[in-house]
């Protein structure tokens, strides 16, 4: 059986949600993560996790100074999930469960209820504007209970900071405003705050861009300042993966590839969902093997359920039918995006199987 050597279920950012849970006397989801629960037993008041999207462990050694104020209380280095994207990952932190156990998969997934991909957290139809549903097709067959709901039911106090969530702070200041004033009030909470960067201005300019560089300086001084006026704290800053610099290409220039398939590929460019059309499948192998065989993991769907890649524990009812014929797994720098725009237009990447897109940090600063 395959073995995923850079995937560690037991010590990943789907544990992470479940030392919450044990530390509030709340039933877990899964496993716990060993060192968060080791800082949760001091009985800190307030318990706040920070995610800062796409700044994996490689990011945050190549783009700041060791005496920057997030090295210097890093930790250690910890798992995202497969596939390490934000849809997978952030997910995962938000419920405490892996992705085999929840089914938001990554950006578009195929839901066979509706036959279509969609784009999961947008809810429009693969590659255009166009609605699917009035509500969110993921929430309809792929809901979950999230950890907040899991402690706000048990009488627990918790509270979002983020962008998608009322109050809807609209900037990394307001979210360390939010913060501030959440860790002020008494009683015992935890708070999960969430910010965008540095993913989406390394999809732009790179991981290893002046533009990278600065915004990384940009949020490690905005934490400094938030701990400064902390007390009675436990902060965590983590993320949902990393990032590498891709080398794309476009399926629409292999259309013998194409020719095989039912529909466009699914979850992400370096995860790809793949169904084909009955009696193509050797073809299919042949052509795919012989275009990308160096830098893509060609599974069968039986090999994709029996390796665990998506993790271990309940397969979620919906999984065997959102999981095509075929996925296939990034393990260089190529990138297969699904049009000539997102080829172009993309210049860090994720989701695949290298080192730099899985380790993700895990950061600690404590305010007595």
């Amino acid at each position: 059986m395959l073995k995923w050597e850079l995937l560690d279920y037991k010590n990943c950012i789907a544990n992470l949600p479940n030392s919450i849970l044990k530390n509030f006397g709340v039933e877990t989801n899964g496993d716990t993560l060993e060192i968060f629960d080791k800082y949760l037993e001091k009985g800190y008041k307030n318990v706040v996790v920070l995610l800062l999207d796409g700044m994996g462990t490689h990011i945050l050694e190549n783009n700041l100074p060791e005496d920057s104020f997030l090295r210097k209380h890093f930790v250690k280095t910890y798992n995202s999930v497969f596939p390490p994207t934000t849809v997978a990952a952030t997910t995962s932190i938000d419920c405490g469960l892996t992705p085999i156990e929840h089914s938001w998969f990554g950006w578009d997934c195929y839901y066979p209820q509706i036959d279509k991909n969609v784009t999961v957290f947008l809810n429009t139809e693969q590659g255009t504007s166009n609605s699917v549903s009035d509500e969110s097709v993921a929430r309809k067959y792929c809901g979950y209970e999230s950890i907040y709901h899991k402690l706000i039911s048990a009488g627990k106090n918790a509270y979002y900071a983020t962008p998608f969530i009322p109050p809807h702070p609209n900037s990394f200041e307001a979210i360390c405003d939010l913060i501030k004033d959440l860790c002020k009030q008494d009683d015992k909470k935890y708070i999960y705050a969430y910010w965008d960067q540095p993913d989406s201005i390394m999809h732009q300019f790179g991981c290893k861009s002046d533009e990278a560089k600065d915004m990384l300086k940009e949020l490690d001084n905005k934490v400094r300042s938030l701990c400064s006026e902390l007390k009675d704290t436990l902060l965590v800053v983590t993320a949902d993966h990393g990032h590498i610099d891709g080398r794309n290409k476009c399926i629409l220039d292999y259309p013998q590839i194409l020719e095989c398939l039912i529909r466009l590929p699914s979850i992400e460019p370096r995860a790809l969902n793949l169904f084909v059309k009955e009696g193509k499948e050797e073809v299919f192998e042949e052509e795919f093997t012989k275009a990308f065989g160096e830098d893509f993991i060609l599974l069968t769907k039986r090999e994709v359920f029996e390796s665990n890649l998506f993790g271990a524990g309940n397969v979620h009812e919906n999984a065997l039918g959102m999981i095509g014929d075929y996925v296939a797994i990034a393990k260089t720098d190529l990138t297969i995006f699904n049009t000539y725009e997102e080829t172009s237009g993309f210049k860090g990447v994720h989701a695949g199987y290298t080192k730099d897109e899985i380790e993700i940090p895990f950061i600690v600063y404590e305010a007595e």
